[in-house]
């Protein structure tokens, strides 16, 4: 793993106010911290997203405090696994890295009714991850 003993994931999507933050936040949650956990966008964001912050304090995960943050090479070349969320090619390819790309809605300019199925179907798709990287 790359410098610790724990597994790392860099999530990245364009603004970084979204879908790559709520996929953070439920690593976050649902490795309790045996994950490293990284999100980046190619273009960030003033702020996040209004109703994705909404949208995970309903299920009591508080991303507040949270501030969108530009991708960088080095954020890329230090994780074991790189999920990519719409941002195409901007992610920069480092070999013997692991390389997932979620195709998922884009909440920007969505309300919080749209941003919940978002928000659950990456919790899901988390929640594998999780399974895969903490075997047992």
């Amino acid at each position: 793993m790359a410098g610790t003993d724990k597994p790392s994931v860099l999530f990245v999507c364009v603004h970084n106010a979204g879908r790559s933050q709520m996929a953070a936040a439920w690593l976050r949650h649902l490795s309790e911290g045996r994950i490293e956990v990284r999100s980046a966008g190619s273009a960030p964001a003033d702020s996040l997203n209004p109703a994705v912050v909404e949208a995970m304090a309903e299920v009591g995960i508080d991303i507040s405090a949270e501030r969108p943050k530009v991708l960088t090479h080095d954020a890329v070349e230090t994780s074991d696994v790189c999920v990519t969320m719409g941002c195409g090619d901007t992610c920069p390819i480092f070999p013997g890295k692991r390389y997932l790309d979620w195709t998922l809605p884009d909440p920007a300019g969505q309300g919080v009714a749209a941003v919940r199925p978002i928000r659950d179907d990456i919790r899901g798709r988390v929640a594998e991850l999780v399974d895969e990287l903490l075997p047992g």
